[in-house]
């Protein structure tokens, strides 16, 4: 038999539909030219229907043009320093603070420039603006005439040429951080102004601590009714359910969870036909897990010294009756590299590297909610219980198989 036309037009809509919103979460900021130029004329052709989507469950407001598509994510959890930012390289090292306080300058130095700009020159400025008082009494100081400065100021710089902020006319940052010449770019104003994801703008916060000011830029007003209460409360959860690894429900307030145990189905089918991520429930918590392994920036396990590293601790945490030491940890690695360390890289076999590889493995089992770090130690989570690897079983030639064990109840 064969499918009625309007069958096959309808499920062509629903796979693009999906492909055009699983970009946008994987990339919020899409350009029109470059690596996800397929992507952003997806995006553009089915806007009106994701940002319906969009503002319905999750409050993100998607704006499209002609240059670009940006999706103006907030999380669920503000809190989270899980997932900073990171250098436009291949080794991805998450900005120290300086960076973070080296790119908000720069920014603002791009907002009052012109559409093209050299990098000394953006340098002048940001060196002008870093003399500020206010960032002298928090121990905040560029002159860049050091070339550990000049190196956070180039990685700021990819930074942005990466987003599509800045696209690089003549010259190359190495021979700037060298002093052995200069950069000129362009600047995307369109893309520069859409940066920025908040629901007020930066000038009209008053609060004075870091979390305040955070909390002020990304607050949402609602009216007092039941209605837009409940609003709120289902823009939260989609919003975590789409973002975070795992949901668990002892961190949700007692309305999220009210709310969350009343709507669960409604919730996730709605997450799952848009997006294909599909709902582990479990005793403790929800996780959204891709069949296709792709809608994530970490992944678990990963190839390489750190990812054996990682996945052995998650086994052996796995086990534990609680809190593990960081002490104890570097104790199993310098154990495990005795035995597993013909397959890492040779720095890591070397003595004093295990605290490193510790570092690294608990970052991003914490990440992806798998531990928690807490005074006692490293505490493993529900979630963990997955990579949890059971003794072997040797049977016999024609002898029954022994009943499943019962595991661990995980989200």
């Amino acid at each position: 038999m064969t499918t009625p036309l309007a069958e096959v037009l309808d499920g062509q809509h629903a796979a693009e539909l999906r492909r055009a919103a699983r970009a946008l979460l994987k990339q919020p900021l899409l350009l029109a030219r470059g690596r996800y130029a397929d992507e952003f004329r997806l995006v553009r052709r089915h806007a009106a229907d994701l940002r319906q989507w969009f503002d319905r469950n999750t409050g993100w407001p998607l704006q499209v043009d002609a240059q670009a598509a940006r999706l103006r994510k907030i999380p669920g959890v503000r809190s989270d320093p899980t997932h900073p930012a990171r250098e436009a390289t291949r080794s991805g090292a998450p900005f120290t603070r300086r960076r973070y306080v080296l790119l908000c300058l720069a920014l603002a130095a791009l907002e009052r420039g012109e559409s093209q700009i050299a990098l000394g020159r953006l340098a002048d400025q940001v060196v002008l603006d870093a003399a500020d008082p206010e960032l002298a009494s928090h121990g905040i100081e560029f002159t860049l005439d050091r070339r550990d400065e000049r190196l956070d100021l180039a990685a700021v710089v990819r930074l942005l040429l990466h987003l599509g902020v800045l696209r690089r006319v003549s010259g190359d940052e190495d021979a700037y951080v060298s002093g052995a010449g200069d950069v000129l770019y362009d600047v995307e104003r369109r893309v520069l102004a859409g940066l920025l994801a908040g629901h007020r703008g930066p000038s009209t916060v008053q609060a004075r601590t870091l979390d305040a000011r955070i909390d002020e830029l990304a607050a949402e007003t609602f009216l007092d009714s039941d209605e837009l209460r409940f609003r709120a409360m289902r823009h939260t959860l989609t919003r975590r359910l789409l973002d975070d690894p795992v949901v668990y429900y002892d961190e949700l307030t007692d309305a999220e969870l009210g709310y969350l145990t009343r709507q669960r189905g409604f919730l996730t089918t709605r997450i799952t036909e848009l997006t294909g991520l599909v709902p582990e429930i479990r005793a403790e918590g929800i996780a959204m897990v891709d069949p296709e392994d792709d809608l994530t920036d970490l992944r678990m396990p990963e190839q390489g010294t750190h990812g054996h590293v990682t996945l052995l601790l998650a086994e052996h945490l796995s086990r534990a009756a609680g809190p593990v030491t960081p002490a104890e940890l570097a104790r199993r690695v310098r154990e495990l590299a005795d035995e597993h360390g013909g397959f890492w890289a040779k720095s890591a076999r070397e003595p004093g590297t295990e605290n490193e590889l510790v570092g690294h493995a608990v970052s991003r089992l914490t990440a992806l909610g798998l531990v928690t770090s807490t005074d006692r130690g490293v505490e493993p989570r529900p979630a963990l219980a997955r990579y949890a690897v059971g003794a072997p079983v040797v049977l016999e030639p024609g002898s029954p198989r022994p009943p499943a064990q019962r595991k661990a109840r995980r989200p």
